[in-house]
């Protein structure tokens, strides 16, 4: 959500920013709304005034025997009261109106993010670790994976396409990656461990800017709930409505959770193999900070996504996302792409994004600087730390063996119950 302040100040840099994103201006569209909902808001102040005091001289009218002034005051009293559920009317659907618009535009991006119309004018920041020279032609993990228990054609007859049904050693590996990572995040990076529902309501997709831009990208049940598309909703929408304290320290939080998306805008993408599914799980991080230390926060945030990729020896390369490649609520972006020797080349894995405060003004979320009466809005942060089901396919094709098996690495050894290499099942 946008600050109405701002764009009233600044209307230019508002449409500036827009323009960077690839949107029409709106900045005069939203002030004449923004006017004619302020007009309509003074008339019914006024005219509630008003009865108020009329209201208040029918009775010292009356004290003093003026009965044709009681009588006038009266009808005035009426007269106003018949007009204004008609104003009362005008002021919630001007205010819906703009509060809708306002809720369909992107965010605006920092400074320092780069312009570019798609994932082509991504600027790489820096890389990290060795790509693996092999000794044989190194297969695709969609072909890897099938002898090893990555059930592709069962998770089809179960569900339909862009689900798969993992077995065995393969599945235990997928639930090592997550143990890992969940306790990465925990024990050394500081962040609390969560267990949110994964069926939430309008409000909270509405405040995590999933709604109503993205209705055809989830799942909905027949009682309206949503299926989550990532933990990102509930751990943020944790502090909706809350004024929080100083926050001299960020809320880190971080959940490992189903997650699920229509994919409805990837029709034809990654549709072979493990890639991009209906079902998926993520481990999430979350911060919730001041604004002053949401920069920093971002950063930190990042760092502590790569440390799975470099505990996990896989090559990765962090990404500063362009204006046309940034997600609708993000105003920075970085991205890591992990390499997938398989397919020659490298795929998104975790995604982290500064908000700064567009989902707290959706939320109403605020803070009590430490001294002050007066309430800010919060900055909220989100990541991927890591996709676990993009991890397993990273390990899967970094980790190969010209024989078809598949070596674990190091840092899962203690999750994996003495079993050190997937080896085809018989």
């Amino acid at each position: 959500m946008h600050d109405i302040a701002f764009i009233r100040k600044n209307p230019g840099a508002f449409d500036a920013g827009l323009a960077r994103r690839g949107a029409e201006p709106q900045a005069d569209t939203i002030l004449a709304l923004d006017a004619r909902r302020r007009e309509v808001t003074t008339a019914l102040q006024q005219a509630q005034s008003r009865r108020n005091d009329a209201s208040k001289a029918i009775g010292q009218a009356m004290g003093q025997g003026d009965t044709a002034k009681a009588e006038a005051l009266k009808a005035e009293v009426a007269e106003i009261k018949q007009r204004m559920p008609e104003m009362e009317e005008q002021d919630r659907s001007l205010a819906s109106e703009l509060t809708d618009l306002l809720a369909r535009l992107p965010n605006l991006p920092a400074d320092d993010v780069p312009d570019g119309e798609d994932e082509d004018g991504n600027v790489e920041v820096s890389q990290w670790g060795d790509r693996r020279e092999f000794t044989f032609e190194p297969k695709e993990h969609a072909d890897l994976g099938p002898a090893l228990g990555m059930d592709f054609e069962t998770g089809t007859k179960l569900s339909g396409a862009r689900f798969t049904f993992l077995r065995g050693d393969m599945a235990r590996l997928h639930r090592a990656l997550a143990q890992f990572m969940l306790d990465r995040q925990t024990r050394e990076n500081g962040y609390t461990e969560c267990n949110p529902p994964v069926l939430v309501n309008d409000d909270a997709m509405y405040g995590t800017d999933k709604l109503p831009k993205f209705a055809e990208d989830s799942f909905r049940t027949t009682d309206d709930r949503w299926l989550v598309p990532t933990s990102e909703v509930p751990l943020t929408y944790s502090v909706a409505g809350e004024i929080l304290d100083d926050l001299a320290e960020p809320i880190r939080m971080t959940a490992h959770t189903l997650c699920f998306r229509s994919e409805a805008g990837s029709a034809g993408r990654d549709t072979r193999g493990f890639i991009r599914q209906h079902q998926f799980e993520k481990v999430e991080l979350v911060s919730i900070c001041r604004p002053e230390d949401s920069e920093a926060e971002h950063e930190r945030m990042t760092r502590c996504a790569e440390g799975i990729l470099e505990a996990l020896g896989l090559p990765y390369r962090r990404m500063l996302l362009c204006t046309g490649d940034m997600g609708f609520g993000a105003k920075k972006t970085f991205d890591l792409e992990v390499w997938l020797p398989g397919q020659n080349a490298w795929r998104e894995i975790s995604s982290c994004s500064n908000t700064g405060d567009f989902q707290a003004r959706r939320m109403n979320t605020r803070y009590r600087p430490e001294g002050s009466k007066k309430t800010e809005f919060v900055h909220t942060l989100n990541g991927s730390g890591l996709a676990v089901g993009r991890t397993l396919v990273a390990v899967l094709e970094n980790c190969q063996e010209e024989d078809g098996s598949v070596v674990v690495p190091e840092a899962l050894l203690s999750y994996m119950g003495g079993v050190s290499r997937l080896e085809a099942r018989t």
